[in-house]
């Protein structure tokens, strides 16, 4: 029998319940880091069983992270792209933590490449973790985010920024990103008892991705540590739903939340503005 918190304190998560795909290491695990020291439990939906030589991290050991944390986790191995394990992955929640109280969708893929030089294969693989991925995690998720009285949406994507600049550098990933943006600010307007909300970086971040494929040691050096990012939605996720509809940027979240200095989240005095982002 599963003894469900009603309310919370302000800044605090004690006994929401979040489900995230991906979630093995940087932005994501942040995330679910910041969520544990304020007492949410976590099922992470990932493929990363076994080690990889090129990137650090499985479920497995982001699960061990967060329990070092102070918080609860539970790995699901398995692909957000099918329905089968989104599904064991909300089941998981449901018998292990009693509830759904935060859907994010994190796992992302990504291909900054030309139309004329963009395989069918990669295309097909950003728009079924991207666009199907979200559908099909926040889909599962909504009835119990409904009945939780305090579910949320957290999607990492970006703001619709419609400038010739960015719709023409790689059209295809900048479509299912935005697919992403478009799908949670409709979830936002078709549920009103369920806040959803985008998230953005207002910078690079300093993940393995931006040092395997977009500019080694150099490029990290001038990116920001995933803490940002964790910090914001920690701001969004505690804020009672008033981010509800919005995509909104992780500098101007904390801004709004009083934090002045973003020096300590590194990137040097000039960090790299991340894609979709204007000076």
């Amino acid at each position: 029998m599963f003894i469900r918190m009603t309310a919370v304190a302000p800044g605090d998560l004690a006994g929401h319940t979040i489900v995230m795909s991906g979630g093995s290491r940087g932005i994501g695990l942040a995330i679910l880091l910041a969520a544990a020291k304020r007492g949410a439990n976590a099922v992470i939906l990932a493929k990363t069983d076994a080690p990889d030589p090129r990137l650090p991290g499985t479920v497995h050991t982001a699960v061990a992270e967060i329990e070092a944390a102070g918080g609860r986790a539970t790995a699901v191995v398995g692909d957000v792209r099918n329905e089968d394990d989104v599904a064991r992955a909300v089941q998981t929640a449901l018998d292990t933590y009693g509830g759904v109280d935060v859907c994010v969708n994190n796992a992302s893929a990504i291909s900054q490449t030309a139309t004329t030089e963009l395989s069918a294969k990669r295309y097909d693989l950003m728009a079924d973790i991207n666009v199907r991925g979200t559908f099909l995690l926040s889909k599962a998720c909504l009835p119990h985010l409904v009945d939780s009285g305090r579910g949320q949406i957290l999607t990492l994507s970006p703001p619709l920024n419609m400038s010739p600049h960015w719709l023409g550098r790689f059209p295809a990933y900048t479509m299912t990103k935005y697919a992403m943006t478009t799908l949670t600010l409709g979830f936002s307007a078709e549920v009103e008892s369920v806040a959803a909300t985008c998230l953005w970086p207002q910078t690079r971040i300093a993940t393995a991705v931006i040092k395997n494929l977009l500019g080694g040691d150099e490029a990290v050096a001038k990116s920001r540590d995933p803490a940002i990012m964790a910090d914001a939605a920690a701001v969004i996720l505690t804020s009672g739903g008033s981010f509800d509809g919005q995509t909104v940027i992780d500098a101007d979240v904390l801004r709004g939340a009083g934090v002045t200095d973003l020096s300590g989240y590194g990137g040097g005095d000039d960090p790299t503005l991340d894609l979709y982002v204007d000076p």
